[in-house]
């Protein structure tokens, strides 16, 4: 038998000597898990090691390169010390250990909470498990939230890197300093805007003196800062520039919280509403005063010019350039409003300059999002009020017909040994008869598990997928009337678009879109 180890930590690693070794707490789980593999004469496949991951983080390298190895059975094991060191999500203790494991034929092993997949009778202890897990993922949140927004609201800087300008001070934890060499940058921002320089001319002269922008400035100065993996370049582009301007951190003002995540399952983060941020004003020294800042916040009202259609920022930061993949910006030209990247207004050469009219955009979204819908339902039935079934509500159904059915097949094996021990019991039958009988029996109950298994895994499956498409049909009711496009309509279906070069020759503009579902 081989098998596989998997060992986590998710607590900050104190006893690492560099970046490159384990931390003892994922030795001592290695060298247990081993000992215990050796007893029991298995062959260790590999060691999966996540350090400083927590078990509801879905991204752990190694864990998902254990789940690629067991779907293609390279071992008959995995080994961890507790259940949860392999996940904290109940969703994933019923999509793996109860669901495809046993289809994979893959057996799992929590050893010190006595979890075993081989042992039929424990599998309820297993699901409680993951529910108590579940229960403290989220109890653990909510008291992390709750400290972290005392510790806002009181006034200390809880980030991981200090915004531009500004460092962490290693005398007082939670308080900001000011980082001359970046200060005098944001210094310098402020003066060229109020004595009339517009926002990508400002990009544009630091990007010809070689000035790194924020991210990569946080890069060269932060000894563990990784640049996010779809930053490209290295350049000051206009919302850098905006984004600064209207900081109240430069003023002495201690702004957190602009960014939130959607839950406690993920990490992905979304923008908040400016009355969710915490703002406690002079926290820390100001690097601009006060005079200077609400000069240039008047100057910003000033040359505010909405268009008259009130459709200005449907698309706002939704869109990116194909080629350098920075967000592109509005502009109008007689009446007529326009994306185009930026990028080639700020330094010679370094874009070809996507560019596309709002209005093709628009109607290029709009007909996508129809397709989509067509493709999804039965759009007459739609409108009588009546919805298509997907077959899934069907097949589920089948599958509950039959799992019942193996179910009490199950309950007849059972009962049937039952007897058949009351009549050996009796002398009814000999000991020999009982122990082929028995055996003949086991095998097939063996047989009806695992298929009462496999109906089980599919049954999760089409749950997950009856989620979805129930999600689905309720955004396909609330927009299949949909006409025109807003911005909260944008956020809600959009994630992201991605607009290249007009194609030559022709009128057409290559539109790629990401939605939200």
């Amino acid at each position: 038998m081989k098998v596989a180890i998997y060992c986590r930590l998710s607590e900050e690693d104190r006893n690492k000597l560099n970046e490159s070794d384990d931390s003892n707490s994922i030795q001592n789980q290695k060298a247990m898990l081993l000992q215990y593999s050796i007893e029991q004469g298995w062959e260790v496949y590999n060691i999966y090691s996540d350090d400083d991951y927590t078990g509801s983080d879905r991204r752990r390298p190694e864990f998902n390169r254990l789940i690629k190895d067991a779907e293609n059975h390279c071992f008959d094991i995995i080994l961890c010390k507790t259940q949860s060191r392999f996940t904290r999500e109940l969703e994933l203790v019923e999509k793996y250990i109860h669901g495809l494991f046993p289809i994979w034929g893959i057996r799992f092993i929590g050893l010190v909470d006595n979890a075993d997949t081989a042992n039929k009778g424990n599998k309820k202890s297993r699901q409680i498990n993951g529910l108590v897990n579940e229960w403290y993922l989220e109890d653990m949140s909510e008291n992390i939230r709750s400290v972290l927004t005392n510790r806002r609201q009181s006034g200390y800087f809880i980030g991981a890197f200090a915004p531009y300008g500004y460092k962490k001070d290693p005398d007082k934890k939670g308080h900001l300093i000011i980082d001359e060499e970046a200060a005098c940058i944001v210094r310098e921002i402020f003066t060229m805007f109020a004595q009339g320089m517009g926002k990508t001319n400002i990009a544009r002269k630091l990007n010809a003196r070689g000035i790194p922008n924020p991210t990569e400035y946080k890069a060269q100065h932060g000894d563990r800062y990784q640049r996010p993996p779809n930053q490209k370049g290295v350049l000051w582009q206009y919302f850098t520039i905006a984004d600064i301007l209207t900081n109240e951190t430069y003023i002495g003002n201690l702004v957190q919280g602009r960014y939130g995540s959607i839950s406690y399952k993920t990490k992905i983060c979304k923008p908040r509403p400016k009355s969710e941020w915490y703002i406690v004003p002079h926290t820390h020294e100001p690097i601009i005063d006060q005079d200077l800042w609400n000069t240039v916040q008047t100057l910003i009202r000033e040359r505010a010019k909405p268009f008259s259609t009130g459709k200005i920022g449907i698309f706002a930061r939704k869109v990116r350039c194909a080629n350098c993949g920075q967000v592109m910006r509005s502009c109008s030209n007689r009446g007529r409003r326009y994306l185009k990247c930026s990028t080639r207004n700020i330094g010679p050469d370094l874009c070809i300059g996507s560019f596309i009219p709002v209005s093709y955009l628009e109607q290029a979204v709009l007909t996508e999002l129809h397709t989509i819908i067509q493709n999804y339902l039965d759009i007459d039935k739609v409108e009588a009020g009546v919805v298509v079934s997907s077959g899934l509500a069907e097949k589920k159904k089948a599958l509950l017909v039959e799992k019942a059915s193996y179910e009490r097949t199950l309950n007849d094996y059972k009962k049937g040994l039952k007897d058949l021990y009351m009549d050996k019991f009796h002398g009814v039958i000999s000991a020999e008869d009982f122990q082929e009988l028995s055996k003949a029996l086991g095998s097939e109950r063996q047989t009806t598990e695992r298929a009462l298994s496999e109906i089980e895994a599919q049954l999760c499956d089409i749950e997950e997928k009856l989620k979805v498409n129930n999600s689905k049909r309720e955004l396909v009711l609330k927009y299949i009337n949909c006409k025109h496009l807003t911005s909260s309509i944008v956020s809600e279906l959009i994630d992201y678009i991605v607009v290249g070069k007009r194609i030559p020759g022709t009128r057409k503009y290559p539109v790629e879109i990401h939605w939200n579902f």
